[in-house]
């Protein structure tokens, strides 16, 4: 049996943003990303969202607090991921979950070029702290959802290597792949 397969996954789900944390705006971009989970995954699983201003230190702390004391399994950020100097929620990943897996940021990049040549400018990525993966999506649902459908069938094998609960996605909405055992 996989390690954590007996429990619902818990997935972390955190929009970086000055405005929205501030409420001058809604926050659009995450609910897009709880949308698309209730649409796709077919296992259990419990949101913790998070709506926090940008920069380093909220980033970080925030990751590492839902890994550490939350649990987190899987933890999708939105926003912070461009050249602005208040964006460095790839900083703060980077700092939270040294396990860099750049093969995510590259098919984010790559699937996002097709819509738009300035997402040339994103810096999304994807780590991992111990049994965490963390994965940094752009700030457009638009967007999160090209790059979460780019990605995305990758996520349930990752998860069962570093450890995390299993989470099975739906074939009808988007096919996974686990190598057979």
């Amino acid at each position: 049996m996989v390690e954590g397969a007996e429990r619902a996954a818990i997935i972390g789900v955190v929009t970086a943003s000055d405005r929205a944390s501030a409420g001058v705006y809604r926050d659009e971009s995450g609910p897009a990303i709880v949308a698309y989970l209730d649409r796709i995954l077919t296992t259990p699983f419990k949101i913790l969202r998070r709506i926090i201003p940008d920069g380093f230190e909220s980033v970080r702390d925030t990751l590492i607090e839902l890994a550490d004391k939350e649990g987190c399994d899987l933890i999708l950020t939105t926003g912070g991921t461009g050249p602005s100097p208040r964006d460095l929620t790839p900083e703060a990943t980077e700092a939270a979950a040294p396990r860099v897996l750049p093969g995510f940021g590259e098919l984010m990049r790559q699937v996002s070029l097709q819509q738009v040549p300035t997402a040339i400018l994103s810096r999304q990525m994807a780590a991992h702290r111990g049994p965490c993966l963390i994965i940094n999506l752009p700030g457009k649902p638009a967007s999160i959802e090209v790059c979460l459908n780019a990605v995305f069938p990758a996520v349930p094998y990752c998860l069962d290597l570093i450890g995390a609960a299993r989470i099975d996605i739906n074939p009808a909405a988007l096919k996974s792949f686990r190598p057979k055992q």
